[in-house]
């Protein structure tokens, strides 16, 4: 049993909803726990009895209003304590909150290399507030209430400012090991530097162009530059929207959506993918990749499909005829394959482990098959993994990315999605330093890695009313609402702009990321992906967001870091 003091400050900032609230243990990994409330106290129960953490929702901004730390709004964010020892005494949120972001930071200074800082440098002195304030913190709930000039340094107060202060830090320091590692990363010397490294070791050149992985570094070392692109859906073709993809892109996405390709089972209508391909090889000369595949989320199935949802074996072949078709296709045109996407989650088929395993190697190899020259990738979705807290058919993801390398299947490079800010599951809204410690963690499955959704919206997404989750998904709120939070601020075009600047700052400057996705080129009322999440609107004007995807190609190509100042305000 963990249990947790819940102040009136910690009621007024904590998130409300207990689809968003779990219990997880070592290496992230959540699992199933029982949650319920009484007066001053929140309350997790469990069988398992190892040392385990919360993840909660806080509304940074509530808490720096109670608290008298005004300045930059940080918004409402899903955040975690560190593992604890189960006991009926109850821990202080703020506190533990509070110790977990502290100990982040510390961290990601040594995995960074940043303990070299200047005491005059901003993020150094945000951080040592966020120290001190910690410590008096700490000292102050072992001796109860104590004075600091006139006013009372109450326990819960310090340790709310000490995070607060170490949140903002921890954005900070995202931020500049990014521009640290950027210009060794564009130039090629991280991975002049890694060749070398490797011919030392081994008596020879690596093959060209081929990922290296040097002892003692976190991921692969990639050649070349990242490359930004964008996903464009079938629906929507115009010669306009073409010089918009051109401008800002270096390729494009095709998703190959069941159900826009095969609407009515065994009637496949490829007109509208065909027009972004043959526009893209022909006109624009730029790379496609294409897929998932096969991707289980309800906009992207049939609806004829659900027939077979209880007979595997049915609708495994019908999966592999689906690869079939789409892949004999397009392979002359096609030069990536994301093949399958999300199995690991399995909340829409209710398939047993063996079976998620199972259809991941038939698609993967039929791919290899039929295109042995394409690159294969294999997708994560909801990539925190909050949806293992409630179904235990699933599989957390990187436990799946790393059976996918130990049974030998032969993918080039994992994907993961990192979209934010819309009510669905496990696109609860993190911090950059979260972004950035999340693919450090992957990183170690030492494959490259594609950045394949990247998205926010433009404007704050309604959550629709009800609890329509299907069986394994997290149940909803007593309102029937999820509530995905925000960064720094409500979403705008100007924010969801900003936010893919540092977003993509971030990821770029990592040398294991290949490439990063924009999510959707055009918005539509019923996007499969993110209402409001393109990067052009409904009526075809290009947003905020389009401008600086263009700017941060430019950046990339130039070598230049693509934010003026070390701030996500």
């Amino acid at each position: 049993m963990l249990v947790f003091e819940l102040s009136t400050q910690a009621e007024a900032a904590r998130g409300r909803n207990p689809a968003q609230q779990y219990i997880f243990g070592p290496d992230e990994t959540p699992f199933v726990a029982e949650f319920r409330t009484e007066p001053g106290r929140l309350i997790a129960e469990s069988s398992n009895t190892d040392a385990a953490g919360l993840s909660v929702q806080i509304d940074l901004d509530a808490i720096a209003a109670m608290c008298g730390e005004g300045g930059t709004s940080l918004g409402k964010v899903t955040l975690t304590t560190c593992l604890l020892p189960h006991r009926t005494e109850p821990y202080s949120l703020a506190l533990e909150l509070a110790r977990k972001r502290t100990m982040q930071v510390m961290t990601k200074l040594e995995e960074w290399g940043l303990f070299d800082l200047a005491p005059e440098d901003s993020s150094a002195q945000k951080f040592e507030g966020a120290r001190q304030a910690f410590t008096r913190a700490l000292v102050a709930q072992r001796r109860g209430a104590v004075h600091s000039g006139e006013a009372p340094d109450e326990p819960e107060t310090l340790a709310w400012q000490a995070l607060l202060r170490a949140f903002d830090a921890g954005e900070h320091l995202a931020l500049l090991h990014a521009r640290r590692q950027w210009p060794s990363r564009m130039n090629g010397e991280t991975y002049g530097r890694a060749c070398a490294h490797y011919e030392r070791v081994q008596g020879e050149r690596p093959p060209e162009g081929a990922p290296v992985l040097v002892p003692g570094t976190t991921g692969v070392m990639l050649p070349g530059k990242p490359l930004i692109g964008c996903a464009v859906g079938p629906a929507v073709f115009s010669e306009a929207l073409g010089r918009v993809v051109a401008g800002a892109c270096d390729f494009i996405t095709m998703p190959m959506r069941w159900s826009d390709l095969e609407p009515t089972e065994g009637k496949y209508s490829f007109a509208g993918t065909d027009r972004w391909i043959e526009w893209a090889v022909r006109t624009a000369k730029m790379p496609v990749a294409a897929g998932p595949i096969i991707d289980f989320r309800p906009p992207c199935v049939p609806e004829w499909l659900y027939i077979w949802e209880n007979d595997y074996e049915t609708l495994r072949e019908l999966a592999l005829e689906h690869v079939k078709q789409v892949v004999t296709r397009y392979r002359r045109t096609v030069r990536r394959w994301t093949v399958v996407s999300g199995l690991h989650v399995n909340s829409h088929f209710s398939m047993g482990f063996e079976q998620i395993m199972d259809l991941t190697r038939h698609c993967v190899l039929l791919v290899r098959k039929l295109h042995p020259q394409a690159n294969v990738v294999v997708e994560l979705t909801q990539p925190w993994g909050e949806y293992y807290a409630t179904s235990r058919r699933s599989v957390p993801g990187t436990l799946y990315a790393d059976l996918v390398n130990q049974a030998a299947i032969p993918v080039d490079a994992f994907g993961v999605r990192v979209q934010t800010g819309q009510p669905r599951p496990g696109q609860a809204v993190r911090d950059l330093m979260t972004v950035s410690a999340l693919m450090d963690r992957l990183a170690e499955l030492e494959r490259p890695l594609l950045v394949t959704a990247l998205g926010a919206p433009s404007a704050p997404v309604a959550a629709p009313a009800g609890d329509g989750a299907k069986p394994g998904e997290p149940r909803t709120g007593a309102d029937g609402r999820l509530e995905p939070g925000r960064w720094r601020a409500p979403w705008t075009d100007a924010l969801q702009a900003d936010w893919l600047a540092h977003a993509v700052a971030v990821l770029a400057a990592k040398p294991y990321v290949h490439s990063i996705c924009w999510q959707d080129l055009y918005d539509t009322p019923a996007s499969p992906e993110m209402v409001g999440g393109g990067l052009v609107t409904q009526g075809g004007a290009a947003k905020s967001s389009m401008m600086k995807l263009a700017d941060v190609r430019r950046a990339v190509r130039e070598g230049t870091f693509p934010l003026g100042e070390i701030s996500p305000a």
